[in-house]
């Protein structure tokens, strides 16, 4: 497979036609990114990399962090990680209130805002110094040590962090969050606000498409039972209440950010990382998406 021809194609497909979609504007810092940004990077099991447009300028990582911070948290709980989230799609906004009523306090899944602010709790609950440790975490998957928070798109989420506050306590009030809110809520601010380039973020990932392993140095970061489960909720849930969305058109399991990147994974083979900051209406990158489409339906490639 001539996978930097078909990238470079469906590439240049893209850039050409109208790029929909808006900047968000609820997080301040991030509104002043140049829309027209677009990167994408390719690396393999093999440690073939190839990339094409803005793959190697930084970007906030936003939500895709929660993997990081999921495949730490799972590995250090086990299972009974599950007793405090759950793993089944939303269907409603990232940022919903709604469900958390009804479901007595109990994220559906670990990548709506809910269920990560339950994962940054958890994260006080067992480090010692839960940022640091869990940017050496990012670090070493990556091989790769220039990754840091960006402390003004961090301040610009606290300062407008009041819906996830509100989570953040209404969960405390049914015992689900253990630690102070407002250090939950600055610890989850800080994960959002990690930079990493597609060619950093595509590299990070081999280890959800390695059985758990890091190809370079064959370290075991996940058993392979729970690199399965955490690709299984990649695939159910990455894309909020447009999961099933991107399961139909895509077939990899994936996670996006409203930084613009999104995240994809064909296990045993390779993980793919697209960057336009643009996003739909479901709060997904719009160019984004549509490459990944294009890529998977011109390769053939999906895991159905």
């Amino acid at each position: 497979m001539d996978y930097q021809k078909i990238i470079s194609e469906v590439y240049a497909d893209i850039i050409g036609k109208e790029n929909f979609g808006k900047v968000p504007d609820y997080i301040p810092e991030l509104a002043c990114i140049d829309e027209n940004k677009f990167g994408i990077n390719f690396t393999d099991l093999e440690h073939n990399s190839f990339g094409i447009g803005d793959f190697e300028e930084k970007f906030s990582i936003q939500s895709i962090s929660k993997v990081f911070a999921l495949s730490y948290v799972y590995e250090k709980l086990g299972e009974k990680l599950w007793s405090r989230v759950d793993v089944e799609p939303s269907g409603n906004a990232f940022n919903s209130l709604v469900q958390l009523e009804a479901d007595h306090g109990i994220p559906r899944n670990p990548f709506i805002n809910a269920g990560a602010l339950v994962i940054c709790d958890i994260l006080l609950e067992i480090c010692t110094d839960p940022k640091q440790e869990l940017l050496q975490f990012i670090r070493d998957l990556t091989d790769d040590h220039q990754i840091f928070f960006n402390e003004k798109v961090a301040a610009s989420e606290m300062q407008n962090s009041f819906r996830n506050a509100a989570m953040c306590n209404y969960m405390k009030s049914f015992g689900n969050i253990k630690s102070q809110p407002d250090a939950v809520i600055e610890l989850y601010c800080h994960l959002c606000s990690i930079e990493m380039t597609c060619k950093q973020l595509s590299r990070s990932f081999l280890y959800l498409a390695n059985e758990g392993k890091t190809p370079s140095t064959d370290e075991q970061i996940l058993s392979l039972s729970k690199a399965k489960r955490i690709n299984a909720i990649l695939l159910t849930c990455g894309f909020y209440d447009e999961s099933g969305e991107f399961s139909f058109l895509v077939g990899l399991p994936g996670k996006s950010g409203v930084g613009g990147g999104i995240v994809a994974i064909y296990p045993q083979h390779y993980c793919i990382t697209v960057w336009s900051p643009k996003l739909n209406e479901k709060g997904n990158s719009y160019r984004g998406m549509k490459f990944l489409e294009e890529f998977t339906t011109q390769t053939g490639e999906s895991i159905f």
